[in-house]
């Protein structure tokens, strides 16, 4: 199995949630990968529960990412496992890994708070918790000088942070105005040319 293609295991639900993270980091690092993506509807406890028979994820939940012989799950482990496999996408210094640690799981927090307003979505989280995820976030982009968290050398928070930024935008949640740091990131982010040519094709979808 460990000659095989990377195989990405995901629900269909676009670029919402955390497989889309994994999705854009193989796609930024040229990795090729075979994308499969469930439905979300019915049909998905029977498939949450085929996942764990075949033993592609234990609780049945996903992102799961078969990659060299092994199977990853949670998707922020999963950046560092292929960042540290690349030797790339994370910093060189203990101080500046610290960072890229950090900012992940501030995202990791965000996002637990982004679940759960989903269904009902809340003034409160549009008007105090996203605007002070970002503004948290920009302080530590700050540090750098941007457009990245370590200045010019993207990283796997990059990416996580860019899908915050996404998803706060496909659900009306993003705060009117974004501090310049956030800015200057997603512009660049965007800028990137396999990334550029990947929302280009996921736009026509």
């Amino acid at each position: 199995m460990s000659g095989d293609i990377p195989t990405l295991h995901y629900l269909d639900i676009g670029s919402l949630g955390r497989g889309e993270v994994t999705r854009l980091f193989l796609k930024d690092a040229g990795v090729d990968f075979k994308d499969i993506r469930y439905k979300y509807d019915e049909t998905w406890p029977a498939t949450s529960k085929k996942l764990q028979e075949d033993g592609i994820s234990k609780t049945g939940k996903v992102p799961a990412l078969v990659y060299k012989g092994n199977i990853l799950t949670q998707h922020i482990p999963t950046l560092r496992y292929l960042a540290r496999d690349l030797g790339s996408y994370d910093g060189t210094t203990n101080e500046e890994k610290y960072l890229v640690d950090l900012v992940a799981d501030i995202y990791i927090d965000w996002r637990s708070q982004w679940v759960a307003q989903l269904g009902t979505k809340t003034d409160k989280y549009k008007n105090e918790t996203a605007p002070e995820y970002y503004k948290i976030v920009a302080g530590y982009y700050a540090k750098h000088g941007g457009p990245y968290l370590l200045g010019q050398t993207i990283t796997y928070a990059d990416f996580a942070v860019y899908q915050s930024i996404d998803n706060d935008t496909k659900i009306g949640t993003l705060p009117a105005e974004l501090p310049e740091e956030i800015t200057k990131f997603k512009q660049a982010f965007e800028a990137r040319p396999r990334v550029a040519a990947y929302l280009a094709e996921r736009e026509k979808k």
